[in-house]
């Protein structure tokens, strides 16, 4: 048979059995649940997820899984139209400093003004060890278009990271 791929986001107040809710559906409706990245935030639950079934289950996943509505979620659905897997180089961004509004502007700002798309982005906000102070982290993973070098990102990342004050690191990532 046929399978197509849908991404979904879903958004709603937290509490435990949410992910069992979407899992069974996929599950119920023969799909297999392929990648997912989902988190509590500020007592909300906020979710991407993709996943696989079979072309003639498609509308009815998506049907069962609007009904989750009516339990709080709010859910967007899109085929997933990926291409071909991408080849241009990856790279992991590092960034800690103490926290103060605007280090993702400044930051993304520089990112979008050298083609460069992120492709995964996390941040969190943390007392320091020794002080309490707030400390900003962020992890990103970068996509790089073609003819930007690591190190052309990372001078650029440098020029902002004095006066954001904040350490930057640019890597390859993890293998």
């Amino acid at each position: 048979m046929n399978k197509t791929s849908l991404v979904l986001t879903v958004l709603g107040d937290d509490r435990p059995g949410l992910v069992e809710s979407i899992a069974r559906l996929v599950a119920e409706h023969g799909g297999n649940w392929l990648e997912s990245r989902m988190a509590h935030l500020a007592g909300q639950f906020a979710g991407i997820l993709r996943v696989e079934v079979e072309a003639d289950q498609a509308d009815r996943l998506a049907e069962a899984l609007r009904g989750l509505s009516a339990a709080g979620l709010e859910l967007l659905m899109r085929p997933d139209v990926a291409g071909s897997s991408d080849d241009r180089p990856l790279v992991q961004l590092e960034l800690v400093g103490q926290d103060r509004p605007g280090i993702v502007r400044e930051i993304s700002s520089v990112l979008a003004s050298l083609g460069v798309n992120v492709e995964e982005l996390n941040t969190e906000r943390h007392a320091a060890p020794t002080t309490g102070q707030l400390l900003f982290r962020a992890t990103a993973e970068l996509r790089l278009p073609s003819g930007l070098t690591e190190q052309r990102l990372r001078t650029a990342l440098e020029a902002v990271a004095h006066d954001l004050m904040v350490d930057i690191s640019v890597a390859p990532p993890a293998a």
